[in-house]
């Protein structure tokens, strides 16, 4: 499953123009209107545009990624409008005043005490840690928000070109009342979501749950194509879908950050993460936490703005282990570290950059031959326990600075933060060989 999963990727991303087209064209074909934005500011001018034209002032989110990740909120409270998240752990965050921690889970980072407090604040009942009157609280002040609401956004998980289908998968109902009971339904899609047929859903169906959540199959599956056809029917009598590019173009320039756009945000690489895990999403510093994070982050704002975050990782693996479209998250840290590390910070090379490789690949053609001869592999650790002694202390190797620091620039660079360990006194094999000649 998930080898196919790949394939159906690999193959619309390859042709996404093609793909993005025919999508286009059959959900125009089907009621909806489609809008084209290049980055979050756009995408957010359109979503302010369409509330604008209508004279809307009550605006309900279901849970979305590709809203949080351009701060469409905050757009809209600074225009006077005031959008109210439906997802429960969204609604708790955003009476927090917080930030998601997790792409499908957002306030797994609060107690059930501290979503009680929250409300006690917040909403103005009465103390109490019954998680039925907290949950019967929430819905009833929802429902009387989704009651009101003239306009509602949503997220995409899947485009369906054959059939210019969008696919919403929840668990809580609230998307489906976000897209349905308002007049209006506003969608903001990244373009990577696009799939080509219909029938691939049922690839994806079957790995984004059990990926995310551990469940066979979503509580809701909302297959929303146009508009409602007759005045009797559910659903909105306006449909609008922004295609929203944001840094999605330039990652598909490349082969290997190309695979970031596989993404189905399923959240299993957070959940495998060993530095996720200890750290918590806020430690991100951004929308997307934990291993995707650190590789979508700075391709979407820029690596000088997040170049902490691919060094983030252990390079342990699991991610790539668990990830449902098999995205070979460490090649990708690999491959933006090294970006980094040339300096190619906004897409342009560092001036220092090529003398710094030059440097880099000379000391390693020497340690390579070094160690590819048992000879000069001997006297390179005899001449290494000679010159140690200059800088050892106590079985160790301090912080080594002046010139020594620049002769040696990763000696410098280790010992900066952290002791270096000195060479033993006898080599393995020389210690083998004692022995022997004991015995």
């Amino acid at each position: 499953m998930r080898e196919k999963a790949r394939q159906i990727k690999d193959e619309t991303l390859l042709h996404l123009d093609k793909y993005l087209e025919r999508f286009a064209e059959n959900a125009e074909r089907a009621g909806a209107t489609i809008h084209w934005a290049r980055d979050g500011r756009e995408a957010c001018q359109i979503v302010l545009n369409l509330i604008n034209e209508r004279g809307a002032k009550n605006v309900v989110k279901s849970k979305s990624m590709a809203t949080e990740e351009i701060h469409l909120n905050a757009a809209l409270e600074k225009a006077g409008i005031n959008p109210i998240e439906t997802d429960l752990g969204e609604w708790i965050i955003q009476l927090a005043g917080e930030t998601p921690s997790h792409i499908v889970v957002p306030a797994i980072h609060k107690t059930k005490g501290q979503i009680a407090d929250l409300f006690v604040e917040k909403v103005g009942i009465e103390p109490t840690g019954d998680v039925d009157v907290l949950t019967r609280t929430a819905r009833r002040i929802l429902r009387r928000r989704f009651a009101e609401a003239e306009i509602g956004v949503s997220g995409v998980n899947f485009g369906v070109a054959e059939t210019g289908t969008v696919l919403i998968l929840e668990n809580e109902g609230n998307a489906r009342l976000t897209t349905s009971l308002p007049k209006t339904h506003i969608a903001v899609m990244g373009i990577e979501k696009i799939i080509p047929k219909f029938t691939d859903l049922d690839v994806f169906l079957k790995l984004l749950p059990r990926s995310g959540t551990g469940q066979r199959l979503t509580t809701y599956q909302s297959l929303i194509t146009g508009t409602k056809r007759n005045s009797s029917d559910e659903g909105p009598e306006a449909v609008h879908i922004v295609l929203m590019d944001n840094g999605r173009s330039k990652m598909l320039s490349h082969p290997v950050t190309r695979q970031s756009l596989a993404c189905i945000r399923c959240g299993a690489c957070l959940n495998a993460c060993p530095v996720y895990q200890a750290v918590g999403g806020h430690a991100y510093g951004s929308v997307y936490p934990g291993p995707i994070g650190a590789v979508i982050t700075p391709q979407l704002i820029g690596n000088e703005k997040a170049k902490q975050l691919p060094f983030a990782s252990s390079l342990c693996g699991a991610c790539r282990e668990v990830c449902p479209v098999k995205i070979d998250i460490p090649e990708l840290l690999l491959h933006l570290r090294a970006e980094i590390a040339d300096g190619a910070a906004n897409g342009k090379k560092s001036a220092t950059a090529p003398v710094g490789k030059t440097i880099e690949r000379f000391g390693f053609g020497v340690y390579g031959l070094a160690w590819s001869s048992a000879g000069f592999y001997r006297l390179g650790t005899k001449t290494g326990r000679l010159m140690q002694k200059l800088v050892a202390k106590n079985g160790k190797i301090g912080r080594v600075s002046g010139l020594l620091a620049e002769i040696a620039p990763p000696l410098g660079n280790w010992t900066e933060f952290r002791d270096a360990p000195t060479i033993a006194q006898k080599s393995f094999r020389e210690i083998w060989k004692d022995d022997l000649a004991v015995k």
